[in-house]
């Protein structure tokens, strides 16, 4: 019966990650190409540009308060991840009526809160109801669909938004209904776990707003090798925010892209990359400890940014630059998502992940600013060039960490900085 049980729960938690994965795609085409259509179409300006890529890191300073109660209450797990999947799509369903730039910002941002804000649930319920090796594999199956549809979509939509100025008001609208739709899905997810820990009402505010701050802290003092591998993928993540940063600057100024142009590389490309190298990753993850993993991650992340500033000479650069982004992505997305539950062992995995989300917002806060200041006194490539570096730094790092990690199966890397 317990063989049976455990059966089923995998199968509705897979059907429930893939769908939802899927029924968002045509959304996360879009969503990804926000600045790009604020820039050409609303002439949005630099600080504009800046706040957009810079939100979408940041929000995650909000997204723990969203998460926190599962920390104390399993048996929310479904219901977290249900609110959080129709309260993020809902500011996108007025975007045809929407025409204020600053509005649609603070909608970009919305999402990304209740994204981040639901990560810890969804990788809760994972470790929960899919055991072993299957987890991996199931994670990069969903993402390697979600991917390869976004590689699939961009072709049309890019001619649609050539073609028809002002019809991504309406892909908005649509697909962010489609992704509320995915719910259904959700609904189905079983839990093992009725666990019940109610929050003293003797909490104050203040207590409330800083515990999540507190507990990531504690974990990361306790953890020694949990807070190196944060260090990585600070580096490495921060890199791509500066690059994100002068992004469409550089496609619209220095290289006179199309929308069908930059959704080719951004969507298809990118998605082709991340599909393919998917299986690959998957085994490398079962072969390596995660920092020797992560060190392959953060190297081809060192060689995107000297990919795009190739295109400058020719233009099939910016796709080669994807192609390889899109395989870099696939194995920062296992890497990061699955950190929570290799890292915790027998230890409820949430904790672990709203500190990973903590610290994607905070590097949001930063290196976004940075790119632009570093930007505006000299030039983009400039920019390419120090993310490059960054990340060469960051796969030092991780290697070394990695090192460490093979001779101590403790996981005490206290020796190692």
């Amino acid at each position: 019966m317990k063989e049976e049980n455990s059966l089923e729960f995998f199968k509705k938690t897979r059907t429930a990650f893939l769908w939802t994965r899927i029924l968002n795609i045509p959304f996360w085409v879009i969503y990804n190409i926000l600045y790009i259509i604020l820039f050409k179409e609303l002439g949005a300006t630099p600080l504009q540009i800046t706040v957009i890529i810079a939100l979408k890191p940041a929000a995650s300073l909000l997204s723990p308060y969203w998460s926190s109660s599962i920390h104390q209450r399993q048996d929310k797990l479904r219901s977290n991840l249900i609110w959080a999947n129709i309260i993020k799509f809902l500011p996108f369903i007025f975007f045809p009526w929407i025409s204020n730039t600053w509005l649609l910002i603070l909608a970009f941002g919305h999402y990304m809160v209740f994204v981040r804000g639901g990560v810890p649930a969804w990788m809760e319920i994972i470790k929960q109801n899919i055991q072993g090796t299957q987890r991996e594999r199931v994670f990069a199956f969903g993402s390697a669909i979600d991917y390869l549809g976004s590689a699939l979509l961009p072709v049309a939509f890019g001619w649609v938004l050539d073609v028809y100025p002002g019809i991504w008001r309406w892909i908005f609208c649509y697909s962010a209904l489609l992704g509320i739709f995915s719910t259904f899905f959700l609904l189905r997810i079983p839990l093992t776990s009725t666990q019940t820990t109610l929050l003293s009402s003797a909490d104050s505010l203040y207590t409330r707003i800083v515990k999540p701050w507190k507990s990531s802290w504690e974990l990361l003092w306790r953890r020694p090798d949990f807070a190196k591998f944060q260090v990585g993928f600070l580096l490495g993540g921060s890199a791509l925010m500066m690059i994100h940063t002068v992004q469409s600057a550089y496609f619209v100024n220095d290289l006179h892209l199309s929308y069908a142009e930059i959704l080719l590389a951004l969507a298809m490309c990118k998605g082709i990359g991340f599909a393919a190298a998917s299986p690959t990753w998957v085994k490398l993850f079962d072969r390596l400890n995660i920092f020797r993993f992560s060190s392959i991650v953060t190297l081809l992340c060192a060689l995107f940014p000297l990919l795009l500033f190739s295109a400058t000479v020719q233009t099939y650069w910016v796709y080669v630059a994807f192609l390889v982004y899109g395989v870099m992505q696939a194995g920062s997305e296992l890497s990061w998502h699955m950190s929570g539950p290799v890292f915790s062992k027998s230890e409820g995995s949430s904790v672990y992940s709203t500190t990973n989300v903590l610290i994607v917002g905070l590097r949001g806060c930063i290196a976004p600013a940075l790119g632009s200041l570093i930007l505006a006194w000299s030039s983009a490539s400039v920019v390419l060039c120090l993310a490059s570096v960054l990340c060469i730094i960051a796969t030092e790092r991780m290697y070394r960490y990695g090192l460490a990690r093979k001779e101590d199966e403790n996981g005490n890397l206290s020796r190692v900085f």
